[in-house]
């Protein structure tokens, strides 16, 4: 979503920095198909995500100026519809159920996350920075898997959606 990429960059730096990726492939504004994912990238798992992409065709989708906020604190955007990114999600779990989302402690709801909530960070005040960036129209494109952890975050292979025999672009 590069209409949000700096501003989650900007909330990226100011709660810890060392989340931060200088790897241009990374896209911090991101919605989250599945994790935590393999920790590995082999062959078999890249023909598995590349079989998954093929068969998901890229789609539209709008982020609305309405700002959710999870119990842990974190604010985020919900795309609408979620349909298609819902069934990304049990395509991929279907294909990998060792890799429940968010291992199992959550249920997976698609969004992108914008902040997390302190006291000086609400809703409103996040959707104030925000500012003329929303209503975004979007494209979801590929399916990328990244690597998160402090100061090595980064993109390590990329596939593009609907590709017939996709092939994996490895970083």
């Amino acid at each position: 979503m590069p209409q949000l990429e700096e501003f989650v960059r900007a909330r990226t730096i100011h709660h810890d920095a060392s989340y931060l990726s200088s790897d241009p492939a990374y896209t911090h504004a991101h919605v989250t198909a599945l994790g935590p994912f393999a920790p590995t990238l082999t062959e078999d798992v890249a023909r598995r995500v590349a079989a998954v992409a093929a068969a998901t065709e890229p789609f539209t989708f709008v982020l609305k100026p309405v700002v959710g906020r999870f119990a842990d604190g974190i604010l985020h955007l919900r795309p609408e519809p979620d349909e298609a990114f819902r069934d990304l999600t049990a395509r991929l779990v279907a294909e990998f159920p060792e890799f429940p989302p968010y291992g199992g402690t959550f249920e997976p709801v698609p969004h992108l996350t914008l902040d997390l909530a302190t006291a000086e960070v609400t809703a409103e005040s996040t959707l104030a920075l925000i500012g003329a960036a929303l209503p975004a129209t979007c494209r979801a494109e590929r399916v990328d898997l990244a690597w998160y952890e402090p100061h090595r975050t980064r993109a390590i292979a990329s596939w593009t959606l609907g590709c017939g025999p996709c092939d994996v672009s490895v970083r």
